[in-house]
């Protein structure tokens, strides 16, 4: 007799059973280094955290909205006078909020 790990889960159950989690945690955390879908942790006591780092949601919205602030497609970093930022404009994230719910 063999053993199966199952069916693939189907996206819409994936979805559901997401959908309490923040959606920055579809990407991965350019802070504390952790894959898409797993929660962000303190690098040094290695511990959990419940919400993502703030530069896991900047990058989450970096891939997912426009900014209205400096007018940049997705995935293209928000930017200040011809330089790039660390992190996107605040009206970015809102955006990404929106276009999440």
């Amino acid at each position: 007799m063999t053993l199966h790990s199952g069916a693939p889960m189907p996206e819409q159950l994936r979805h559901w059973m997401r959908a309490k989690q923040h959606p920055a945690r579809s990407v991965p955390c350019p802070h504390c280094g952790v894959a898409a879908h797993k929660p962000c942790r303190l690098r040094t006591a290695n511990r959990l955290l419940t919400e993502p780092h703030p530069q896991r949601i900047s990058a989450w919205a970096q891939t997912i909205a426009c900014c209205p602030e400096c007018q940049v497609t997705p995935t293209v970093p928000c930017h200040d006078d011809g330089r790039a930022l660390a992190t996107v404009h605040d009206r970015r994230q809102q955006e990404a909020q929106e276009t999440a719910a």
